[in-house]
């Protein structure tokens, strides 16, 4: 039986529910880009030495020692409320990040953030994704670069592209 004969006489797993019209797209897409920014464009923006953003780790000390985003503040969620005012200039934009894809400390942290009226993104990925694809890492024993992991970013340094 061919492809086509088959998929005619079942039904998708993918449009079993319908996509949203293209109003209901726009809209959907468009907030997501509102809220969230990933690793390539934080270090691009970093690279480029853009001043209007601050980059927040929002893990513990422990963490943060463990290795963190080259260039980012060390503000754990609990303290947001209490330092923030000291730590973030007025009218930046802030993007928090925290462990990874698997933990929701980075959206903690934003609202905290849009809490207090700052404008802010999530990084995903968060650090586990930002040394993944091989991004300046800091320490106490310095900044170092893991090799880029192919299955998260291009091995031949050229940008995805997307």
């Amino acid at each position: 039986m061919s492809v086509t004969a088959r998929s005619s006489r079942s039904s998708s797993a993918v449009t079993v529910v319908p996509a949203a019209g293209n109003a209901d797209a726009l809209a959907h897409f468009a907030a997501r880009l509102a809220f969230e920014t990933d690793v390539s464009d934080v270090a691009a923006d970093l690279a480029a030495g853009v001043t209007d953003i601050v980059v927040v780790d929002s893990r513990s000390r422990e963490s943060w020692d463990q290795g963190h985003v080259q260039g980012a503040v060390h503000l754990p969620t609990a303290l947001i409320a209490a330092r923030a005012r000291s730590v973030v200039p007025a009218g930046v934009t802030v993007v928090t990040y925290c462990w990874g894809p698997g933990c929701n400390g980075a959206t903690r942290a934003a609202l905290e953030f849009a809490r207090l009226g700052h404008p802010v993104k999530e990084m995903l990925g968060g650090f586990e994704y930002w040394a993944r694809e091989g991004f300046p890492v800091e320490s106490a024993s310095g900044v170092t670069r893991r090799p880029v992991d192919a299955l998260t970013a291009p091995v031949s340094g050229v940008a995805c592209a997307c």
